[in-house]
């Protein structure tokens, strides 16, 4: 009877011949014939029965043999499309085992690396985390855009640095999870899981003729899809497919022609326009509708829309009255021929949610008629009436409305019975606003975001709150689009959408247009482009200004938020950096990490993930920019620079933080319901995101305005705090420095990041012993914290504790064993140890791990001419010294290592003083 019911359906949505009889003689065209093709492209737009065609290839197919998948816009990336794919198989009969299996590694390691970043984050004054300690953690777990969940600094990124990422990030992944393919399966889900959906396509060609992949909605999967579908149909990347796949896509656009003009010849592209007169008029026959007048004006009414001419066919309309008075409205003409009332009203009900199941039919329905003549015992018969509907279809156990039927619904509902719609959405929303509560009982936010059942139940008592215009409504959506964010493309999209939704529903045009922008935002540059856009339109507080601009009553109340001055220890430290002339002193000398840029390299992206590290972006707190103690960064003060508030200031107007923003940034939405303004804390975790974001790319200057702007609008928050700390020392302004970070401590005292950040910071201004106390406590509070132990490693080495140096880094490399920085400092303190042989193992592992890694190539080099293989370490040299021509230090080893050669002369026990010179790698940093 289903089969029977279904095929009458397609029958009454579906009079495409000619694309059917092209789609069915395809399976009689050999896979070797010219003439067959392997990729069909519906287009079209809304309404013009692109679903139901495609449906109907799946029935064509299925009547072929085919074993057939159909994907939706239900699946938000290709683990989520493939896990749609294995199920539909293996109701068919055909388990796709190893794939299924692979999957569920893949939803566990991601949960695992999930979880372990969000364990990290510094609690909030809210008790939530930030957007920047997120995308802080995102960085680590999703490889700098690599994966979804990308945090949303990830689109101002260049490839170079997102390649360079990557590759730590794989490293930094490998310490956490069993194998290469755990990491990969995070860091690459479709490299990993795509090959193996080959092999499984191709032991299936061996039972069923053809196999047929359908993706519809491809304007929404395209965006993940199409890529990965192009590498997979016209590369051997993953493996070669069978040619017995035909794959069908259906979206609103074209395909693009940039990626699929090279596959003209194999595919077929099926733009489909609105029903001609001819076939209008052959549905309607088929129908029992032949009258004139009564074709007439369904084509008048319809103009061809294909749902539209369903909808009013299957209602069998029978004389001239039935469609004369053109007054009817649309909702008329949908339910024209339905008799009953009940019914009729419990189709309009049906179209207030965007999203409707037996519960939350019942939840409609709750109070109506419906529910008082039908009772809860029949009201599944009256929901499976409602599945019938031709406008009406189901996918994963939910139906939906088609849009072209839907909108008109709403409107009428919303002009003839305002205060009705109102108390109805409002009432929806308490009923999702109750499920979402059951859920989230017992959970943390973070923990919540991550859960897709929870975040549906948010976003529907958040549409229907927009739909009753209640006023606190649009401050809430917007902060809970900046956690989306934080989520990824993919969740941001449907908060998006959900500002396009309900304003389009509600008749709120602000709202709609708000949801257009930000969506074409999200499309242009992604989540950090929603986020620059959101602060570029929508008036936020101003931040506290410093204590000579504001009021005198005031003024004390901001020098409670001030941090202190730096101690006196410290302060001798500071005064000893500068030299009697007034000039900069010799740095200490300090090689930078593998995730920090020297001058005269291009800054390098974060380094891997090290555990545990709340609020960095990287292995450690800096993720990119200039070692400490050693020049600056282009652009950053001198070595031992001291800005008072002032040129601290000074230094804020010189930077153009809105240079990309449109030329109508003063424009702003008209007063009225939607005149909102970002909520202080929010404005400031969106700032904090910025700075995160500048920071990845090494502009610090930037960052830290970013961040003093977000210090005004959340001065409680030691999350900023210990970030303008962490960068100040990045661009080696320690005073600034040491007042910030002792600022985050005073606010958070088990700040384990601004603990480490302190302890480099006082490391790098020659006092070992303090940062040695300042690495203890970050490692007393967080013991598996590899970036301190690396710290607190020099801190030994330079207190003169070889053992404990050695301890701590053995430590490091057991809790990364894949991390390129952790095997060069130790290989560099057991060359300073006189284990040459030791050492050239883990500087080898640190170039296999990274082969663009420049000190590693000069400390190797040392170590293989001590080992009296001059040769192989002028060679290794020279490789340093091609990447980073200015590295003075290697070219003194390089002359030195010439001369040994040329004098067949022995090394020497111990090389120049590189070791009292080494940072987080293996040599010092290229001038």
């Amino acid at each position: 009877m289903q089969e029977l019911i279904q095929r009458r359906r397609r029958a009454g949505l579906v009079a495409r011949s000619a694309e059917l009889d092209l789609f069915r003689a395809n399976f009689d065209t050999p896979p070797e014939d010219e003439r067959h093709r392997f990729l069909f492209h519906v287009h079209g737009n809304a309404g013009v029965g692109k679903t139901f065609l495609v449906r109907e290839f799946e029935q064509i197919a299925r009547e072929r043999g085919a074993l057939t998948a159909y994907v939706d816009e239900s699946a938000g990336s290709v683990p989520e499309a493939l896990e749609m794919m294995c199920r539909q198989f293996a109701a068919q009969g055909h388990r796709f085992k190893t794939l299924e299996r692979l999957l569920v590694s893949h939803r566990e390691r991601l949960h695992e690396a999930e979880a372990a970043a969000l364990a990290a984050l510094a609690p909030e004054a809210e008790g939530t985390p930030s957007a920047g300690s997120m995308a802080v953690a995102r960085a680590g777990l999703a490889g700098l855009g690599m994966v979804p969940g990308v945090g949303p600094f990830a689109g101002v990124l260049d490839p170079a640095q997102l390649a360079q990422g990557a590759d730590r990030l794989r490293a930094g992944l490998s310490a956490r999870f069993r194998s290469h393919e755990d990491v990969q399966l995070v860091l690459s889900p479709e490299s990993a899981l795509t090959p193996v959906l080959v092999d499984e396509l191709s032991d299936a060609a061996a039972d069923v003729p053809w196999a047929v992949l359908l993706l519809d909605t491809y304007e929404q999967t395209g965006r993940f899809l199409d890529g990965w579908l192009h590498d997979l149909m016209t590369t051997d990347r993953h493996g070669l497919l069978p040619a017995t796949i035909v794959v069908v896509t259906a979206g609103q656009r074209r395909a693009d022609p940039a990626r699929w003009s090279g596959f003209a010849d194999h595919m077929t592209a099926l733009p489909l326009a609105p029903f001609t007169e001819a076939e209008v008029r052959g549905l309607l026959a088929a129908r029992g509708v032949v009258a004139d007048p009564v074709v007439a004006e369904v084509l008048r009414l319809t103009g061809g829309l294909p749902v539209l001419v369903s909808t009013l066919a299957e209602s069998r309309p029978t004389g001239p009255d039935d469609v004369e008075d053109p007054s009817v409205t649309a909702v008329d003409r949908f339910l024209k021929w339905e008799q009953d009332p009940v019914r009729r009203a419990a189709a309009l009900a049906g179209a207030l949610p965007r999203w409707l199941d037996a519960d939350v039919f019942g939840a409609v329905l709750e109070g109506s008629e419906a529910e008082r003549e039908y009772g809860d015992s029949q009201l599944d018969e009256l929901y499976g009436w409602l599945r019938g509907l031709p406008f009406v279809g189901e996918q994963a156990s939910r139906l939906r409305y088609h849009d072209v039927v839907r909108a008109p619904m709403l409107r009428m509902q919303r002009t003839w019975f305002p205060r009705g719609w109102a108390e109805r959405q409002r009432r929806l929303a308490a009923v999702f606003r109750r499920w979402r509560e059951e859920v989230e009982a017992g959970r943390d936010t973070a923990e919540l975001w991550a859960d897709e059942e929870w975040r549906e139940l948010r976003l529907a008592e958040s549409y229907h709150l927009l739909c009753a215009r209640e006023r606190s409504v649009p401050a809430q959506a917007l902060r809970d689009l900046v956690e989306a964010c934080d989520q990824g493309e993919s969740v941001a999209g449907r908060w998006t959408r959900l500002l396009e939704d309900a304003g389009r529903d509600a008749g709120l045009e602000a709202v709609a247009r708000w949801g257009r922008e930000l969506s074409e935002a999200l499309d242009a540059g992604g989540t950090h482009t929603v986020m620059v856009r959101l602060l570029d339109r929508l008036p936020s507080p101003p931040p506290l200004a410093p204590p000579d601009v504001l009021p005198r009553d005031a003024m004390d109340a901001v020098r409670r938020l001030r941090p202190r001055p730096a101690a006196e220890d410290d302060r001798d430290l500071l005064s000893a950096r500068v030299n009697r002339t007034g000039t900069p002193a010799a740095a200490p000398p300090q090689a930078r990490p593998p995730e920090e840029a020297s001058p005269g390299e291009a800054p390098r992206t974060a380094g891997p993930f090290q555990g545990s590290l709340p609020g960095a972006v990287t292995a450690g707190p800096v993720p990119v920019g200039a070692a400490p103690g050693g020049a600056a960064p282009a652009g950053g003060e001198p070595v031992g620079a001291v800005p008072d508030s002032a040129q601290d200031m000074a230094m804020d107007a010189d930077v153009d933080v809105d240079a990309d923003v449109d030329a109508d940034a003063g424009e702003r939405e008209p007063s009225g319901w939607w005149d909102v303004e970002l909520p202080p804390a929010t404005a400031a975790r969106i700032r904090r995101s910025q700075a995160v974001a500048l920071a990845a790319r090494g502009d610090y200057a930037t960052a830290l305005v970013h961040l003093r702007q977000a210090a005004g609008l959340a001065p409680d928050n030691s999350g900023t705090f210990a970030l303008m700390g962490e960068y100040h020392r990045a661009r080696q302004v320690y005073p600034a420095a040491l007042r910030d970070l002792r600022k985050a401590l005073t606010l958070d005292p088990a700040h384990s990041y601004a603990w480490a950040s302190l302890g480099a910071t006082r490391l790098a201004l020659g006092n070992p012993a303090a940062a040695l106390a300042d690495l203890d406590r970050a490692l007393e509070l967080e013991p598996d914290y590899p970036w301190a132990l690396i710290r607190r490693a020099r801190a030994w080495r330079e207190l003169g504790d070889p053992a404990r140096q050695l301890a701590d880094l053995d430590r490091a490399v057991l809790l990364q064993p894949d991390s390129p920085w952790a095997h060069c400092e130790r290989g560099d303190a057991l060359r300073a140890a006189g284990r040459d042989a030791e050492a050239l193992v883990h500087f080898d592992r640190a170039l296999a791990l990274d082969p663009a890694y420049t000190s590693a190539y000069a400390s190797r080099g040392v170590t293989l001419s001590r080992l009296g293989r001059h040769t192989e370490a002028l060679a290794d040299l020279d490789r340093a010294l091609e990447q980073s021509p200015s590295y003075a230090w290697a070219r003194t080893q390089r002359d030195e290592a010439r001369r040994r050669l040329d004098d067949s002369a022995h090394p020497p026990a111990h090389p120049p003083a590189h070791d009292s010179a080494h940072g987080p790698e293996c040599g010092p940093a290229p001038l």
